[in-house]
């Protein structure tokens, strides 16, 4: 004859196994998402002075298929990541003050995004405490040069100049 507790204590004996699995793979998925969550934040931070490096934009890209609108504190990463978007899209705007709006937005952007993972940072932070050596801003110009001067040049809209020098007249052979 057994008791209620003998009972209780044979199936929790049966089943805590089957209980702890089910446990630990809740927890190793909330924290796999948490850390693709983490993934795109820190590269988005870690780039934020070179939104044009590809691991910047594969990161923008990714925003929507980790944070979830259903989630309370993810649906302001996900508000301000769509006025973001739309703002990249934007052709109509001068370009400084598109560039202006476009920063802005970008560090909406990581706030909520910080906010929502649980990190303290306020938006002057996340403008400021960056760091990008003028040399890198420098390059990537030249390097615009460069591209534009070669496409007016293949598509005969530049021409090179050309000065000859050291040119051999008859008179000097002599």
């Amino acid at each position: 004859n057994m008791s209620t507790t003998d009972a209780l204590i044979i199936a929790a004996t049966l089943f805590s196994p089957l209980i702890a699995v089910q446990v630990t793979r809740f927890l190793d998925d909330r924290n796999e998402k948490r850390g693709r969550k983490l993934q795109i934040f820190k590269t988005l931070m870690a780039t934020r002075a070179y939104t044009l490096a590809p691991a910047h934009v594969e990161a923008l890209n990714r925003i929507d298929l980790e944070f979830l609108e259903k989630e309370k504190s993810e649906k302001p990463v996900l508000d301000v990541w769509q006025q973001y978007l739309d703002h990249l899209g934007n052709k109509a705007m001068q370009p400084d003050a598109w560039g202006n709006k476009r920063i802005d937005l970008l560090i909406d952007l990581l706030y909520e995004m910080g906010k929502s993972l649980g990190y303290d940072f306020n938006k002057t932070q996340i403008k400021n405490g960056t760091y990008a050596p003028s040399a890198h801003s420098r390059l990537e110009d030249e390097q615009e040069q460069l591209r534009q001067l070669t496409i007016e040049l293949l598509k005969g809209n530049k021409a090179l100049p050309m000065f000859v020098t050291n040119l051999h007249t008859p008179t000097d052979q002599q």
